[in-house]
Formats: C-alpha cells, structure tokens, sequence
C-alpha cells in the first residue's frame, strides 16, 4: 500500500479516527485519494483556516482527536489562525499536509540561500514549529508509522495540543509493507497523566482545614482530563463557592448549588466578590491568564493563598500570577487524591454569603428586559433560556463570547464554547460546523456577530452540504462594536475600519440567507425576543436569524479606570468593576480590606 493509505488506515483502525477536514490540493493528491479510499467521513470546507477551526470545535464538542489534511503552500498556511488557537486553548488536532518532491525542496539544497525551489513550496515545518507540540516532515517511508505514532502521542498527553506531519509528494505515493514498518512504543503506549505529590497534598489538605473562605477556580483543563464528574463529588463532600472562567464558562451551569458567578476583567460581581475576599483559592485547570487576572494581577486572589494545580508546569511559573503552592499535575489525578481528604469542617455560612451576592448582582438587570430596542445581555439570557439542554453553541469573539460569558445562563448538559487565547474573528460558523459533525442530533446554534460572519461566510455552504440543521444567530450590531468602544475611549471617537461610515460594509443578510439555503428571519425589538426564539429552536431547518441591536451598548460589568481629585487615573482591582458601586455598597462586600479607595 502507499504511505498515505496507511495513514488513514492507522488513524482509522488504530486511533478511532472517524472524521478528516480537507480541501483538495495538488500538493496532496495522494493523501486525498487516500482519505476517500480509507472509508472515512470527510468534510469539505471552502478555506484551510474554516477546515482548522472546524476540527477544533469537532474535538470541543467531545471527539478525542481532529485531523486536518491540506496541500502544500498557501494550503497549510491558511489554517494557522486555527493552529494558534489550539496552542493556546489546548485542542489536540493533527495537521497532514501535502508537499513538493523533496529533490524540489529547499532542503535539497542548503548551500544556496532560496527562498522557494517547487512549485507552491514552503518551509511549513519551521512556519508551524512555535505553535505546535510537533512537527516532523517525513523523509523515509519507513518512518511513516513511528512518526504518526509520535504525533499522535504527543497531541493527546499531557496538556494537548496541535500537531503537524509533512508528507512530500514522493513518500505520499510510496509503497510501504506494513509489517515492516519502523516503530516505537510511545505511540501505542496509554496515556497517563502526572500525578500530584503527596507532600504537596497533605499541604493543601492542612490549608483546607485552616482556611474560612474557600472558593474552587473551575478551569477548561478539568474538562480536557475529563474530570468534571469528580469535580462534582469534591463539591459535593466539600462545598464551596465555585468560579467559572472564560474557556471553561460551562463547567458549572446555573442552578448548580455551588456556583457563585464568573470571574476577570467580564467576569461577574458575584464571582469576583468572592474570589476576592477569598483566603484560599484552588485554581485547577486554568492557566490565569490576564483577561482572568487583569493587568493588576498582583492584585489578583489578593484575600487568600493562591494554589494552582495545572498539567503545564510552565504556566505556573509566569512572572504575572504568583501560586503559593504549585501542583503539577492532571486534574482528573488531583480530584482522584483530593478526594481521599476527610473534611474536619465546613464553609456552609461562607458559601451562603456568595450566593447572596449572586442573587443580588445579576449580569442582565431589569431594565434591559423593557420594551424597545433588543438588548443584547437580555438576548443573550432568553437565548440560553430558549435552547434546549443538549444545545451545542459556538460562538464568535467580540459581543457574542463577550456577553455569552457574562449573560448566558448554562443549563445542565449544554455547551458553550468560543476561541479564547486567540480570539479569531471568524471562529464561530467552521467551529459550530464541527461541532454539529460530532454531535448529530444535538440542537446546534452559532451565535456571532456580522463582522466575525464576514470572515469565513463561504462555509454557510458547508452548513448546508452537511445537512446541519443550524441556528445561526447574528449579532447586528453596526459593525465592530469592540472596536468602535475602544475607538471611543481612547480616540475621542475618530473612527476608522468599523463600520459603513469608515469603511467597512456588510451585505443584507435577509438576502444572503436565502441565496445560502436557510431560513431567515428577524428580531428588532425586546417584545419579539421571546417568541421568535421559541420559532426559531422549533425549526427543524437551518436558520439564519438577524437580531438588530444598538450601536452604542457597552459591555458591563468590567474592569475600568477612575480618576482622581489630582488628575491620576487608577485602574481598578477585580473586585470593584464597572459601573461602580456607591462606595458604602462597595465596602459592605468586602470582608477584608478594599485597595484604591
């Protein structure tokens, strides 16, 4: 058989692979014919970066692994917005890409300092070596096994991640014996995470038992480990106030006993309330990056002792957020000896007085329900209301992750999820399309703003190619809304690149619904919120819902800036966001002492 038959033979017999995105390429002819000869499903995307996105949002929905296939060239450039934002949010996908004969590579001739020798050639390995785990380009046909071996592995231990394999065109088409094939036992060997030691546990044990004011930080690396299950019974044995973050929004759904609110820069009063008047905080699985912490992040967990638990032991040991105790360790391990501890007390009045605040500081206030214009955090609230338990919602950067975050209330089942460590425009619709491949007959929606639309709207075919009944709801907003309140704040307005006004214009979508294939339909006014949401989830057809909103919203609460009496402007600390409180209010939340006042 060829190389490139035994690829997908492997990924599929060996490795569960049921799925590839692709686009077609000349650079890839070999690996194409020899995705359609494995059996496998595929699924054609109209550009790389949609095929990359959309393996993503394949694994986020639940798959093990996503596989991408593309040519040489631009092929594999295409996808790196994609790469960076599984480096970053930890998404395991192999990248197989297509390239010239190595005797027209130019590798085939160091001496000579070319910048391209075949046709459409790239360098793509040294491109994507700072954004992958690994990134091999096959020399041998021999090695064939032991690399794929390797990528795999390597994607799926430890934190998870991307991956790449380079196939020139003359290893694609050679023939390989299979029995003969080199080999190494990393890449048949189970995947075991690292344990936490012991020392360190009998440590965090004796801080739980001093401590008053506990809260649990519920990163997305619970989820990677699977561990969500375990995190439950901790909470059960022990309960706290739990914290959602950004990546891992929908680790805790609304009702659950525990969940207090939402934490950084748009995270919650409640979740940050308690976050911050905590004097111990176990963060497991979150990397505390600065949209969590701010830009004040020494001020960040500032009541309590910090214990962060991670799999990357690198991440606790940024010069931003400083643990007072670091485990390293996989977070199903660290619930599994977490659980051996006996409890000698409990939290129950602590955990009463965050709940209070969560009662008392909802994110979608009253007035945003009245009649007139749609308001985007109550939307967004009798969005997540509307959809039923099984939804799968992807979602765009800007308003709709922004607010999602802030407004949706999850149910138990759901799942939300958006790009967080890139932030890609254009993430939503190829994320949702994987999503909805790898869980069909889930009720799957697609919440994103027009501009994020814009950027990969071809793959509005793919929805339909596939059969995806989805529910794409679009976030009119004027143009780009973040830009436009940053262009507001810092440049006394002068606006540039947002909108039709300064050079950015957007087709009527009505239109362009129905040249696509979906169902259109339009929400301009509070009073039609709910109705028309309860429609559209009743549709068994893809929907394209436009939702007209104001220009000028903010988003809120935030972290901000004051000034004052002397003219100085002072950041604020995660505790006291945007619009703030009067300040007796503000200091009747804090049970240890207030900054900045």
């Amino acid at each position: 058989m060829r190389a490139s038959d035994y690829i997908f033979k492997r990924l599929k017999e060996v490795y569960g692979v049921e799925r590839v995105f692709l686009i077609t390429g000349g650079g890839a002819m070999h690996l194409n014919d020899a995705v359609y000869q494995s059996g496998l499903a595929y699924t054609c995307c109209h550009h790389e970066q949609a095929c990359a996105i959309a393996a993503e949002g394949y694994v986020r929905a639940g798959k093990r692994l996503g596989v991408v296939n593309i040519t040489t060239g631009p092929g594999g450039l295409n996808t790196l917005t994609g790469v960076m934002g599984q480096w970053t949010d930890s998404v395991p996908v192999l990248y197989i890409s297509g390239q010239v004969k190595q005797t027209t590579t130019i590798a085939a001739c160091p001496e000579l300092p070319l910048r391209q020798l075949g046709d459409q050639e790239v360098d793509i390995i040294s491109v994507v070596k700072p954004l992958v785990k690994y990134a091999v380009q096959i020399r041998r046909a021999e090695d064939v096994r032991r690399i794929l071996d390797e990528a795999v592995h390597t994607a799926l231990s430890g934190r998870p991640g991307p991956v790449w394999i380079d196939v020139p065109m003359d290893i694609q088409g050679a023939s390989v014996d299979e029995a003969s094939l080199d080999a190494e036992k990393v890449g048949m060997e189970e995947l075991h995470g690292k344990k936490p030691d012991s020392l360190q546990m009998q440590q965090l044990f004796e801080m739980l038992n001093a401590c008053e004011r506990p809260v649990l930080i519920a990163g997305n690396g619970i989820r990677i480990s699977g561990a969500q299950e375990k995190m439950y019974a901790f909470l059960q044995k022990m309960p706290m106030p739990a914290l959602g973050t950004f990546n891992g929004m929908d680790m805790l759904y609304e009702e659950y006993p525990c969940f207090t609110g939402r934490i950084g820069t748009l995270g919650s009063r409640s979740g940050n309330f308690a976050l911050q008047n905590a004097d111990l905080v176990l963060s497991v699985g979150s990397r505390n990056n600065i949209r969590q912490t701010s830009y004040n992040y020494e001020f960040f967990a500032r009541g309590g002792k910090l214990v962060c638990v991670d799999v990357d032991e690198a991440e606790m040991q940024k010069p931003t957020v400083k643990p007072y105790l670091s485990i390293e360790a996989d977070a199903s391990l660290f619930f599994d000896a977490l659980l051996a501890y006996k409890p000698r007390r409990d939290y129950n009045e602590w955990l009463s007085w965050a709940l209070e605040r969560k009662a008392k500081y909802p994110v979608v206030l009253s007035e945003f329900k009245k009649p007139g214009a749609v308001n985007p955090y109550y939307f967004v609230d009798a969005l997540s209301r509307a959809l039923p338990q099984d939804a799968v919602v992807a979602t765009a950067n800007g308003s709709a992750c922004v607010i999602g975050f802030q407004a949706a209330k999850v149910k138990q089942g759901q799942r939300w999820f958006w790009n967080s460590g890139c932030a890609a425009m254009g993430y939503g619709l190829p994320a949702a399309i994987g999503a909805a491949l790898a869980t069909p007959g889930k009720t799957h929606v697609c919440l994103c703003g027009e501009g994020s639309l814009m950027m990969n709207i071809q793959e509005l075919s793919t929805a339909i190619a596939n059969k995806i009944n989805l529910k794409l709801v679009i976030l009119n907003n004027g143009g780009y809304i973040s830009i436009r309140q940053t262009q507001n704040n810092f440049f006394s307005g002068r606006h540039i690149g947002i909108d039709a006004d300064s050079g950015v214009v957007f087709p009527d979508f009505m239109k362009m619904a129905e040249a696509f294939g979906f169902v259109s339909m339009r929400i301009e006014r509070n009073e039609e919120v709910e109705d028309k949401l309860q429609e559209m989830c009743a549709m068994d057809k893809p929907v394209i819902c436009e939702v007209i909103l104001p220009h000028d919203y903010i988003f809120q609460p935030k972290t901000s800036s004051v000034r004052k009496p002397d003219g100085k402007m002072v950041s604020k600390p995660l505790e006291d966001l945007y619009p703030f409180l009067l300040r007796e209010e503000f200091l009747q939340n804090m049970i240890i002492n207030p900054i900045n006042e």
